[in-house]
């Protein structure tokens, strides 16, 4: 059964999400998600964080931005092993993302309470702030994209998308 959002952008960007891979929001989970084209300097309540957020260097920009979703979207810290299953990508390019994010104080480590010998990775507030940044400019983008269609092809739009997340291999 495919979700009904009362509102089709929401409805477009969850399947979106769902369709890239990620842990998208589940079928009554009705908030913006993520979308095709991070910006990496977005964060800090929305507006852009500006050119110290990458220091310049934004190779690795979208995959952090994944795992910052991957995070903010777990129930719990996350160990590197699931981040890297989250986002799709092996565990030593997992840890180094994890460590950009620590770098930049979007991240942190702290001990698995239960196994001392396993660390988790966990969002600080810098790294929230970020990544509602990130999702808000991402709605913004798609909000100017939806303006070109009509109402019903909106709505067609986000019943289709939805349709082919709902059936996509997982």
């Amino acid at each position: 059964m495919t979700e009904q959002h009362p509102d089709p952008a929401e409805a477009i960007a969850s399947a979106l999400a769902r369709l890239r891979g990620g842990r998208g929001p589940g079928p009554h989970e009705h908030h913006s998600h993520r979308h095709a084209h991070p910006h990496p300097h977005a964060g800090h309540g929305g507006r852009g964080a500006g050119p110290r957020a990458w220091g310049g260097d934004r190779a690795g920009a979208p995959a952090v931005i994944r795992m910052l979703e991957a995070l903010s979207t777990a129930s719990d810290p996350l160990g590197v092993s699931e981040i890297a299953d989250a986002i799709g990508v092996d565990q030593p390019r997992a840890s180094r993302l994890v460590q950009q994010g620590v770098d930049r104080e979007w991240v942190r480590r702290e001990a698995d309470p239960n196994d001392a010998r396993r660390t988790r990775i966990a969002l600080t507030d810098e790294g929230s702030r970020m990544i509602r940044g990130v999702r808000g400019e991402r709605r913004e983008r798609l909000g100017v994209a939806l303006q070109t269609l009509t109402e019903h092809e909106r709505d067609e739009l986000a019943r289709l998308l939805t349709k082919l997340a709902d059936g996509w291999p997982g």
